[in-house]
C-alpha cells in the first residue's frame, strides 16, 4: 500500500488483505455517535447519494500486536458472514489507510436498549418477549453460523428509529466475536461484567456464554437490574459464580411462572444443562402454546440449502461463478463453516464426513436425511460437497443481488458478448462445470419470458432474484429434513 508523506512511520501493517480507496473520496464525515473498545464510531454521509450510515474507525495505532490485526479482520469478516440477519447491523463497505481502519455501516438512529431500559425501568412481559426474541434469534443464527458473539449485552443493541412500533432492534459490534468449531474450549476471559457467563471466569467455556449473557438481560428487561451485582467487579464475579436468583423482590411476584422458568434455564451455571438458543425460541413463555410451531425453526444454514435445492441448474451455476469472485472479507465466514463441517480438510464434505459429524453431536437423523441435505449442495451430482458448492449454497441473498455480480454472472454464460445466453452457451456451461442430463430445454421454457428462444440479461436477473417459495416439496430435499443445523452442528 502506497504511504502518504505524513503517514507515521510505525503503521507498516495492514489490517485488510487489499488496498482500498480512500474513506473520504466516498463519504464525509460527521458528528460522534459513540465511543468503543477500539474505536470511534461516527456519523457519515456518502457523498453520491447523500445516504447516512455510521463509520466506526479504528486508530491503527491501538493495534499493538498481530493479534489485534487478526481480531479487526476477524469482526470484518464476521458481520459480513451475518449480514443477511435483519436484525444485525449491516456492513456497506471497509476502508483502510495509513493511519485508520475504517468500517462503514447501516445507520441505527434510534438508540441503545440500554437507554431505552433506563427510561422506562423495566417492561411487560408482553413486551420484553418481544425484545429477548430478537435477542436470542441473532444468538441463534451466530451459532447456526459458527460464530460465538461473547459480548452481549443491552448496549450492543441499536434501534434504526427513534420510535414507534416499527422500530427494529439490531445488533451491533462483533469485535469479540470468534469463529468456533464444536467441542472447541475457548479460555481468554472477555466480555462485560454483568453478562459474562460463569465459565466465563472459569476459563474453559464454549458458545453456551451467550445464552447466559441473554438470560442476564431478560432478567433486566423484567425487573430493571442485573441479577448478579455488587460494589465491585470481584463482588459481580462472586455473585456470577455463587449467587442465588431473586424472584422474591418486586416485581417478580407479579411474574409469571414460565418467564421464572426461562430465566433459571437461561442462567443455569453448567453450560453442559443450559438450554441452547433454539430450545429458548421454542420455550412456551417464547411460543404462544396455542400457536407453537409444529416443527423446529430452520437455522440460516438450513434455509439456505433448502432455497437452493429448488433452484434450476442454471441459477445454480451463477451462484458459484458469483461467488468465486467475491472477496476474503465476504467469504471468510463462509470458508470457516465450511472447515467446520470437513473434519479431515480435505477440501470436500463426504456423505460419511457428514454422517460422523452429526452423530458426533448427538443427532439421530436417517441416513436418508443426511443424504438429501448433501444433495442440497451438490451442484456436480459427484456425491461430496466442494468448497465453491458449498459457498454457492450458503452465500447472503444480498451478495447475490449486487449489480456488479448480477453482471459478472451474466457475462460468463453469455460467451460472446451478444446479450444473450443461447441454448448453445447453457450447454458449454454445462460442460464446463460437469453437468450432465440437464433438462436445458425446461430451464429456457422457466426462464425465457418473452419467448423467443434465448436469456437476456432482464430475464437472467428476474430468475436471481426470484424468491423460490415452498421449497419443502422440491425433489432434492426428500425426507424429513426437519434438522436445526444450529443444534447439529455449533450449539452443543
Amino acid at each position: 500500500m502506497e504511504k502518504e508523506s505524513k503517514e507515521p512511520k510505525a503503521s507498516t501493517r495492514c489490517v485488510l488483505p487489499y488496498q482500498t480507496p480512500r474513506l473520504r473520496d466516498h463519504y464525509l464525515l460527521g458528528t460522534k455517535l459513540g465511543q468503543g473498545h477500539w474505536g470511534t464510531t461516527y456519523l457519515c454521509t456518502h457523498k453520491p447519494s447523500g445516504k447516512l450510515y455510521a463509520c466506526k474507525s479504528i486508530p491503527k495505532r491501538k493495534l499493538l500486536c498481530k493479534e489485534d490485526y487478526d481480531d479487526v479482520w476477524r469482526e470484518i469478516q464476521i458481520m459480513h458472514h451475518l449480514s443477511e440477519h435483519p436484525n444485525v447491523v449491516r456492513i456497506q463497505g471497509t476502508f483502510e489507510d495509513s493511519v485508520f481502519v475504517h468500517l462503514v455501516m447501516e445507520l441505527c438512529a434510534g438508540g441503545e436498549l440500554f437507554d431505552r431500559i433506563l427510561q422506562k425501568g423495566h417492561y411487560s412481559e408482553r413486551e420484553a418477549v418481544k425484545l429477548i426474541k430478537t435477542i436470542v434469534g441473532v444468538v441463534e443464527a451466530c451459532h447456526s453460523l459458527g460464530v460465538m458473539h461473547r459480548d452481549l449485552k443491552p448496549e450492543n443493541f441499536l434501534f434504526d428509529i427513534s420510535s414507534g412500533d416499527d422500530a427494529k432492534m439490531k445488533a451491533i459490534d462483533f469485535g469479540l466475536s470468534a469463529f468456533y468449531k464444536p467441542g472447541q474450549c475457548f479460555r481468554d476471559v472477555v466480555g462485560s461484567a454483568y453478562y459474562i457467563a460463569p465459565e466465563v471466569l472459569c476459563k474453559h467455556y464454549g458458545p453456551e456464554v451467550d445464552v447466559w449473557s441473554a438470560g442476564v438481560i431478560l432478567y433486566i428487561l423484567l425487573c430493571g437490574v442485573p441479577p448478579f451485582w455488587a460494589e465491585t467487579e470481584t463482588g459481580i464475579f462472586k455473585q456470577i459464580l455463587h449467587g442465588k436468583l431473586d424472584f422474591e423482590s418486586e416485581p417478580w411476584p407479579s411474574i409469571s411462572e414460565s418467564a421464572k422458568n426461562l430465566i433459571t434455564r437461561m442462567l443455569e451455571r453448567d453450560p453442559t444443562k443450559r438450554i441452547s438458543a433454539h430450545e429458548v425460541l421454542c420455550h412456551p413463555w417464547i411460543v404462544d402454546e396455542e400457536n407453537a410451531p409444529d416443527k423446529p425453526l430452520d437455522s440460516a444454514v438450513l434455509t439456505r440449502l433448502k432455497h437452493f435445492s429448488a433452484m434450476n441448474k442454471l441459477k445454480k451455476m451463477a451462484l458459484q461463478v458469483i461467488a468465486e469472485r467475491l472477496s476474503e472479507e465476504e467469504i471468510g465466514g463462509l470458508k470457516e463453516l465450511f472447515k467446520m463441517i470437513d473434519t479431515d480438510n480435505s477440501g470436500t464434505i463426504t456423505f460419511e464426513e457428514l454422517k460422523e459429524g452429526l452423530k458426533k453431536v448427538g443427532s439421530d437423523l436417517m441416513e436418508s436425511e443426511i443424504r438429501s441435505l448433501l444433495e442440497a449442495a451438490d451442484i456436480d451430482n459427484n456425491g461430496t460437497i466442494e468448497y465453491g458448492e458449498f459457498l454457492a449454497a450458503t452465500l447472503h441473498l444480498n451478495k447475490i443481488e449486487r449489480e456488479e455480480n448480477l453482471v459478472a454472472a451474466f457475462a460468463y454464460f453469455d460467451k460472446d458478448g451478444s446479450g444473450y445466453i443461447t441454448i448453445d452457451e447453457l450447454q458449454q456451461a454445462c460442460k464446463d462445470f460437469g453437468l450432465v442430463d440437464v433438462h436445458l430445454d425446461e430451464i429456457l421454457k422457466e426462464i425465457d419470458q418473452d419467448n423467443d428462444g434465448k436469456i437476456d440479461y432482464g430475464e437472467f436477473v428476474a430468475m436471481m432474484k426470484k424468491c423460490e417459495g415452498d421449497v419443502g416439496r422440491s425433489r432434492a430435499m426428500k425426507g424429513n429434513l426437519n434438522l436445526n443445523i444450529a443444534d447439529a452442528f455449533c450449539s452443543k
